[in-house]
């Protein structure tokens, strides 16, 4: 087991042997982060803190047509101008395709 910036992590093996812990310390509303082969798996989070997320993240995202509805209507000038790239002449030799 080791400690993060935010909760803990287990790996694997200790979590399944030591569940009824990892369990209490998400009751306690500690996040329990579970790494498998070395990598983060999963996040073990209390019912309450899994519910705040649920409706913090449907807050935030309105959707895809409410998304589109907010977009403007009429086309806008652009805040910058593209200043004229020089492009210099080529040759016919330069034009030929190898075969």
């Amino acid at each position: 087991m080791q400690t993060q910036a935010i909760g803990l992590s287990w790996r694997l093996q200790d979590a399944k042997a030591q569940f009824s812990a990892v369990v209490d310390g998400a009751l306690r509303g500690v996040p329990q982060h579970v790494t498998r082969r070395g990598k983060q798996a999963v996040v073990v989070l209390s019912k309450q803190d899994f519910a705040a997320l649920q409706s913090q993240g449907s807050r935030q995202a309105p959707g895809f047509i409410a998304h589109l509805r907010a977009m403007p209507t009429e086309p806008t000038k652009p805040a910058f101008r593209q200043a004229p790239v020089a492009v210099p002449p080529q040759s016919a030799s330069t034009l030929r395709l190898r075969a």
